[in-house]
């Protein structure tokens, strides 16, 4: 009533545009890996080799060409259910050749970035219920294609198919790199380790650091505790942390040493105290007033200046 239902001429045009999508999509992720292996065989080039990120890329170019070999599979069943239609409208059950190839396009309708497998998703669920949607989604009885499910899924690449892709891009670039470490039996079965940091130079940035990591010792650092202070920031002893290189190593090591105490606010008891004397208030007197009394007639003749003498006198007495 409201178009919710099976329709046969909706799922066919998604099913074409499926098969041109993936097409498309294939296409472009070709030319991109041709531009990620460029960009692995400089990265195994240069010298030292940055192998670390190289494996990196690595992992995300293993990861794309599995994209596109399901693609291409996902492709196939897309044209194969297209000349088929009149058979899948014309009967109300799947058929049994047809069952595991509509469980896996509904599979990947989740895990693909092509919009027309959602449509066809919902053709299907409309056609043949919620429980074989279910059904389809969660692959019970291993309905679903395992090659496709393995290409597209979320686990990571063994570390041993890592390592041969990065051989045959060296060797299809003509760069002579081996890696810098044999993988055990036990290696090669297991995912890529994550990156230590290996491959990076020391202080990169300047080029002024020596070319090879410090070396490291783990029982020599001297560092002050700064967590024992007291009230007026008195450091302890120095404590020792497993961070510096050795004695033996021809590198210089500077020791970080206590910082000394700041000085407590107030004053100390051995500080001299010094005397400033106040300074005398100046009167203003207004002309005025001055012609009326005759202040400044009385001050002149009286030679007040003997004021300033006397300051002068106890600044020198203070100097001394």
């Amino acid at each position: 009533m409201f178009g919710g239902g099976f329709q046969k001429d909706k799922l066919k045009p998604n099913l074409k545009m499926a098969v041109s999508r993936f097409e498309i999509a294939s296409g472009k992720k070709s030319a991109l890996m041709k531009q990620q292996m460029r960009e692995i065989s400089k990265l195994l080039d240069e010298k030292p080799p940055k192998e670390e990120k190289a494996r990196i890329r690595a992992e995300a170019l293993i990861r794309d060409d599995g994209t596109i070999e399901a693609y291409e599979i996902l492709q196939l069943s897309c044209e194969l259910l297209s000349e088929r239609i009149k058979l899948i409208a014309s009967e109300k059950q799947c058929p049994e050749d047809l069952k595991g190839t509509i469980a896996t396009l509904m599979w990947a309708s989740e895990r693909v970035d092509i919009p027309e497998l959602v449509a066809i998703r919902k053709q299907f669920k409309a056609k043949y219920g919620k429980k074989f949607e279910k059904d389809a989604l969660e692959n019970i009885d291993g309905i679903c294609n395992e090659r496709i499910m393995a290409r597209l899924s979320f686990q990571p690449p063994s570390a041993f198919l890592v390592h041969t892709y990065l051989e045959k891009i060296a060797d299809q670039f003509n760069v002579n790199w081996k890696p810098e470490k044999t993988l055990t039996a036990a290696e090669m079965s297991e995912s890529m380790a994550a990156p230590t940091g290996t491959s990076v130079p020391v202080a990169p940035g300047s080029g002024l650091a020596p070319s090879q990591a410090y070396p490291v010792d783990e029982t020599r650092t001297m560092v002050s505790d700064l967590s024992a202070h007291d009230e007026y920031g008195g450091a302890s002893a120095p404590i020792t942390i497993p961070i510096a290189p050795t004695a033996s190593a021809d590198i210089p090591f500077a020791e970080v040493m206590p910082m000394p105490p700041p000085m407590p606010y107030g004053k100390r008891d051995d500080e001299e105290e010094i005397y400033v004397p106040p300074i005398t208030a100046v009167t203003h007197v207004s002309s005025a007033n001055s012609k009326s009394t005759g202040l400044n007639d009385q001050q002149s003749e009286n030679g007040d200046g003997s004021d300033y003498d006397s300051l002068a006198a106890r600044f020198a007495k203070l100097k001394k």
